[in-house]
């Protein structure tokens, strides 16, 4: 079994080896590096003896690891204590390698240990930046570089993240531990805010040379899928799976064959993922049985568009409502400019161009390339071309993202 071999077996089994570490040495930080030190060693050894059980090796070899930290650090002997009662206990541990799955995870707690990982991955102690590097690390099982690829920041930085974060809910004293169920339900918007930020990334990237990160949309869906799954009766839950499905959903027809975006308009409908579509409407389904929260409505305006033929044929009055009840729930500027487009296609461009510019007056979005963006196509539909292309001159000025800003020029040339 080589590299790729490896790095399948730990993105699948990652979060409920490092899970069920945690509850073992209640060290978050410790399991996780336990756990990084069994991968090195298989990436060694799985080449020339791959194991009958992969996945017992690694939780073997890693609590081996655990243990064996645990015993230099003469001030937690009490701690080793309780993870191995006595010698003969850590060296059966450490001989069990080939069948040590079933006797090191018990898998009547593996769902909760999973969920309880999520939540300290995401605790409110740790900054947004932490959040998103220890949950891409920890529970999608992505290394340092892929996550520093994936933000376009350097390996340091991410690597830096990561210990600051571990350090963090070291010194909080955070305990590994699903919260109270009323505390969840509080805590709950912060790992689906995380799980957000990650999808978001990953269908329109917020800078470089590609308009979508493809592998860092699917750790999102992959990882709200678990959620969903061990939180069924949470509809935000399930309304967060649904928005990532039906966005993802027209991937294949988001960008052309050399990269470049393809818009709302002219995408082919028929690439779009029909698959993915019925997934997000089961999803969604599920989502709306006890009331749409705001990750819910922003999954049915995304159904609105998987059921359109066409940009011309799509309900934009249903959607024009769906962002008002949007912006009552989850009020934000950009809820606002969303809504100020679909007005755009229900109603007028005038009527649209006058929310853009109450978003402007309040400064609002202050810095983003969207507000002009938007401004600029409603100037354009309303044939002031001059101040259009200023506008779309300025948003290209303004977007990191070198895809969207060559669209924004090619826009403004079109102006001339």
């Amino acid at each position: 079994m080589g590299t790729a071999g490896v790095e399948a077996v730990w993105r699948i089994e990652s979060a409920r080896i490092v899970a069920a570490l945690t509850r073992f040495t209640g060290d978050f930080g410790l399991a996780e590096d336990a756990a990084q030190e069994a991968v090195a060693e298989a990436l060694v050894s799985w080449p020339l003896a791959p194991p009958a059980n992969p996945a017992g090796w690694l939780m073997a070899t890693a609590r081996r690891r655990a243990i064996d930290a645990i015993r230099r650090r003469t001030a937690l002997q009490d701690r080793y204590a309780l993870l191995a009662a006595d010698a003969a206990a850590a060296s059966a541990v450490g001989s069990a390698i080939g069948s040590a799955l079933d006797e090191e995870i018990d898998p009547d707690r593996i769902d909760d240990d999973v969920l309880a990982l999520m939540f300290v991955s995401c605790h409110p102690v740790l900054s947004p930046e932490a959040r998103v590097a220890l949950t891409l690390r920890v529970v999608a099982g992505l290394s340092s570089e892929e996550i520093a690829r994936a933000f376009l920041v350097s390996v340091p930085t991410v690597q830096a993240r990561i210990t600051r974060g571990k350090k963090t809910i070291a010194a909080a004293g955070v305990p590994f531990e699903l919260p109270a169920a009323g505390e969840r339900r509080e805590r709950l918007g912060g790992v689906l805010s995380v799980l957000y930020v990650i999808f978001t990334e990953g269908s329109t990237a917020t800078s470089g040379d590609r308009l979508l990160r493809p592998d860092v949309a699917y750790e999102a869906i992959r990882l709200a899928r678990t959620l969903a799954a061990l939180l069924p009766d949470e509809p935000e839950a399930h309304g967060l799976l649904a928005l990532f499905e039906l966005t993802a959903a027209r991937f294949p027809a988001r960008t052309g064959p050399d990269g470049s975006p393809v818009l709302l308009e002219d995408q082919d409908r028929r690439l779009w993922d029909v698959s993915a579509i019925r997934r997000g409407l089961a999803a969604l389904a599920r989502a709306s049985a006890r009331g749409l929260g705001p990750y819910g409505l922003q999954a049915a305006i995304a159904a609105v568009h998987a059921s359109a033929p066409s940009v011309e044929e799509t309900d934009w009055d249903r959607i024009v409502v769906l962002y008002e009840a949007l912006g009552r729930v989850a009020p934000s500027p950009v809820v606002e400019l969303n809504r100020a487009v679909a007005v755009a296609m229900a109603s007028s461009p005038a009527q649209a161009l006058a929310i853009v510019d109450e978003l402007i007056a309040a400064n609002r979005l202050p810095g983003s390339h969207l507000v002009p963006t938007v401004r600029g196509e409603l100037l354009a539909r309303l044939g002031r071309r001059p101040e259009a292309r200023a506008e779309l001159e300025l948003a290209a000025r303004l977007c990191a993202n070198q895809r969207e800003r060559s669209v924004l020029l090619r826009k403004a040339a079109a102006l001339s």
